[in-house]
Order: structure tokens, then sequence, then C-alpha cells
């Protein structure tokens, strides 16, 4: 029986107006599905007119205008409907979730979800949850000492992904999946045994630790910066008194 990095994994991806995961809105999604590392991948995408200004600076990462998506777009709440379906179906499937930096990915689409159809991404998925696989947490840790940055764009250059037009949504979400096949093969000896499932708890606490030396980090150097060390969500903000 294969491994589970040989086996059926969905991936998930968008793009953004934004970094602000309580404010920023998604303009574009992705998801990939892929049954075997032979197979092609199976690819949904969704375009989002967010009804809000397109910043030039999120403008000149994706290349999304606001004449684009007010031509093309679909207007935000069924789309974020759809997603959230899409997402729960992977789990429902037992297919583990590939998110590249899964905190903000996930946090923004349960933002959005609250947004315009009143309800979290946990309410879709009930008592099927994700397992979700995040690259960027997996080889912090898998290969800790290893120098350099840990953008996508590294990863596939580090494991030998080929990564053509990225922040193209379904471009980095078929990348950020053969990035955790090729990460799987590489680490074989300390992943097979471990489920999706357990990966997936155990991330929560490998991310918590690399936020803490994240911290670390940034107090050495001078720069008192917080770094959230929840995973694969943010919590929500405490309300307003």
């Amino acid at each position: 029986m294969p491994c589970w990095y040989d086996g059926p994994l969905a991936s998930f991806d968008t793009e953004t107006t934004g970094i602000d995961v309580e404010r920023d809105r998604i303009v574009s999604a992705a998801l990939v599905v892929q049954e075997t590392p032979r197979s092609v991948p199976r690819v949904t995408r969704w375009l989002v007119n967010p009804g809000v200004p397109i910043p030039e600076a999120a403008v000149a990462v994706h290349g999304l205008t606001a004449e684009h998506l007010a031509l093309n777009g679909r207007w935000p709440s069924p789309v974020m409907e759809e997603i959230a379906r899409a997402l729960t179906d992977q789990s429902l499937a037992g297919r583990p979730l590939i998110v590249m930096n899964a905190p903000f990915d996930l946090t923004l689409l349960d933002r959005e979800l609250r947004r315009h159809r009143a309800a979290s991404l946990q309410h879709y998925l009930g008592n099927h949850p994700l397992s979700v696989l995040d690259p960027r947490v997996l080889d912090k840790h898998l290969d800790r000492y290893r120098k350099g940055r840990r953008t996508l764009s590294d990863l596939c250059a580090e494991y030998g992904v080929e990564l053509t037009g990225a922040h193209d949504a379904a471009a980095d979400a078929d990348a950020a999946l053969q990035v955790v096949r090729a990460l799987g093969r590489r680490f074989a000896e300390r992943l097979e045994s471990l489920s999706p499932a357990e990966l997936h708890t155990r991330q929560a606490v490998w991310h918590a630790a690399q936020a803490r030396g994240l911290e670390a980090w940034f107090a050495r150097n001078g720069t008192e910066e917080a770094v959230d060390p929840h995973w694969p969500m943010r919590p929500d903000l405490p309300a307003a008194a």
C-alpha cells in the first residue's frame, strides 16, 4: 500500500487584496486534486469580484485588477460557499489538504465565510476536520538547519519542483502539492509511519515552536515583533468592548 505522500492529495491556495487576514479579501482561489503522483490533477478555479478596491501592491503580485474582476469575477457569497463545501468534500473523501502557510489562507477563508455567509469554516466541516499538510511547517521542522528563505518558490527550487506562473492560485496550489510529495519521499523514514491526521496534530506543535523561535530571533535583532503561534487557523479576535 503506498504511503500517504504517494496517494490521493488535495491542495488549496488563494490570491488576495493584501496580507491582513481580518480585513483583506479573496480575489481568486484554486483547489487541485491528484490521486497519484502520475495522474493528471483535477483543478477547480474561482475568480471573485470582492466589491472593494484592489491595492496596486496586490495587483503587482497577482495581476488581477479591479476592472478584470468586475468583468470576470463572481460575487463573494456563492463563491465562499462553494469553496467551503469543496474543502469539506476533501475531508469526507479522506484526502489530506495541502495549504502553504495554512494560517493565512484558512483564516482568510474563515473570515470571508463569516462576512458573506454568517458561518465559520468549522460550521461547514462539522464533524469532519481537515488533515492539513503545510509544506512550510514540514520543511522547517524536517530540515531545520538549512539556511535561506522558505517561500514556495524557494521550496520548489529545493525539492526540484517546477513552478510556472507563480502567484496564480492554481499554479501555486499544484506546486505546493508536488513539494509535499517530494518532501515525503526525501524524509520517508521520518514520515511514513505517521498518518496525515497525526501529522496535522504535530504540525500545530511544530509551528508554535517555530513561532517562538522567530520571535526570539526578532528580539535578538532589536525588533519586538509578535508571531502568531496558532496553526492551521488563527482564533477569532475578541469582540470589541
